[in-house]
C-alpha cells in the first residue's frame, strides 16, 4: 500500500488509515475476535496508521485496541486524542496530562506516536470549543511537556471549528499534523465551494497545511457513511450521526451523495464508496485517510478501492461539475 510522508514528522504512513472510532463501531462495540481479525487484516493489507481517542466509547476503543495490539504486536503508528471539558486555562496542563496517562494505560503503551487535540477551535472559545490563543499557548505547552517526557512523539489538532480560527492555528506551525474534513460533499478544504453548497467553507485549508508542512489526516471521507448513498446503519455502527461541515442532516447528505452516481454510470468508479475514497486520496496534501468500519467486509471493500489509486483527472473534473450542478 502506498505510503506518504506525514508532514515534517519522520513518519511515513499508509494512505489508508484505520479509524477505530464510534461511527463504524467495530473497535467500540464489536466482538473481540472480530476486532483482532480486523486489525490483523489491516496490517496484512499494509495499513500502518491506527487512530483512536479517549472519547470513543468512553475509552472502549483504546481498551480494545490495547488488548489487540498486545496480542498481535504489529509495527504500526498509533494516534490518540484529548477532548478538554469544562476546564479553565490554569487547569489545562493537568487535564491534558491526565487524559494521556489514562489513554496510555488503556492502550497498554508507554507512549503514542501522535497526540492530538480533539476540541473544535473557535475565535471566542467556550461551550466545548477552544480559542486559538488557548490552543497556541496553554494546550501546546502542555503537549510539549508530554513530548519532552517521552509520552508522545508528535502533536496535532483536529481541524474542526471556525475557519479563520483553524487557519490561525495552522499558520502558526505550532503543531505537526491536522485532521481535516475533506470529501465529495464538502471539498472546500481543497477547492472553492460549489455554488449553493450547504455546510462550512473551510477556505482551502489544505493550502495552509501544505505551507506549514503539516501532515494531513483526512477525516469524514465517507461523510460518516452518507457517501455510500444509503441511510441504513449497521447494528454496531453509531445509530445516528451529526454531519460535520456538510449538510443540516445525515439524510440530506445521503440525497446529495446519490447525485454522484453519475460517476458510476460513466465508468469512473465501481461504487459510490470507491469514488469517495479515491477522491480523497487524489489530493496531494492528504497523507492518510481514515476509514472506520463495522465489519471485516467493509475493510476489504475500502482496501480494494484504495488499491485502485486516486481518481483520474477526468473523474475529478466530473466530481466538480456534478457538485457545481447541485
Amino acid at each position: 500500500m502506498e505510503r506518504r510522508r506525514l508532514g515534517r514528522t519522520e513518519l511515513n504512513t499508509s494512505v489508508f488509515g484505520y479509524g477505530a472510532g464510534a461511527v463504524g463501531g467495530l473497535m467500540v462495540r464489536g466482538d473481540p475476535a472480530d476486532q483482532e481479525r480486523a486489525i490483523a487484516r489491516a496490517v496484512e493489507l499494509g495499513i500502518n496508521y491506527i487512530d483512536t481517542a479517549a472519547s470513543y466509547g468512553d475509552g472502549a476503543s483504546e481498551r480494545n485496541l490495547g488488548r489487540v495490539l498486545a496480542a498481535l504486536r504489529p509495527d504500526v503508528v498509533i494516534g490518540t486524542k484529548v477532548r478538554l471539558r469544562a476546564v479553565g486555562p490554569a487547569g489545562i496542563a493537568a487535564a491534558v496530562a491526565t487524559s494521556l496517562e489514562d489513554s496510555l494505560r488503556r492502550l497498554a503503551r508507554d507512549h503514542v506516536d501522535l497526540f492530538q487535540l480533539h476540541n473544535p477551535i473557535t475565535a471566542a472559545g467556550g461551550d466545548g470549543t477552544l480559542s486559538p490563543d488557548i490552543v497556541l499557548n496553554e494546550v501546546r505547552d502542555a503537549f510539549e511537556r508530554l513530548r519532552q517526557q517521552g509520552k508522545t512523539r508528535f502533536i496535532g489538532i483536529t481541524a474542526v471549528g471556525e475557519t479563520a480560527a483553524l487557519h490561525k492555528v495552522i499558520d502558526s506551525r505550532a503543531f505537526e499534523t491536522a485532521q481535516v474534513v475533506y470529501n465529495m460533499l464538502n471539498p472546500t478544504a481543497g477547492s472553492a465551494p460549489p455554488d449553493g453548497m450547504p455546510g462550512q467553507d473551510y477556505g482551502r485549508l489544505l493550502d495552509h497545511t501544505r505551507q506549514a508542512d503539516m501532515g494531513v489526516i483526512g477525516i469524514r471521507a465517507l461523510a460518516a457513511g452518507a457517501l455510500s448513498g444509503s441511510e441504513a446503519r449497521h447494528p454496531i455502527a453509531m445509530p445516528s450521526v451529526e454531519p460535520i461541515g456538510s449538510a443540516p442532516t445525515y439524510a440530506a447528505d445521503v440525497q446529495r451523495a446519490r447525485r454522484f452516481e453519475a460517476l458510476l454510470r460513466e465508468g469512473h468508479a465501481g461504487s459510490l464508496i470507491e469514488a469517495a475514497l479515491r477522491f480523497v486520496i487524489a489530493h496531494p496534501a492528504v497523507t492518510t485517510m481514515l476509514v472506520g468500519t463495522s465489519t471485516l467486509d467493509e475493510l476489504e471493500v475500502a482496501a480494494r478501492a484504495v488499491a485502485k489509486g486516486p481518481l483520474s483527472a477526468e473523474a475529478l473534473a466530473r466530481v466538480a461539475a456534478i457538485a457545481a450542478a447541485t
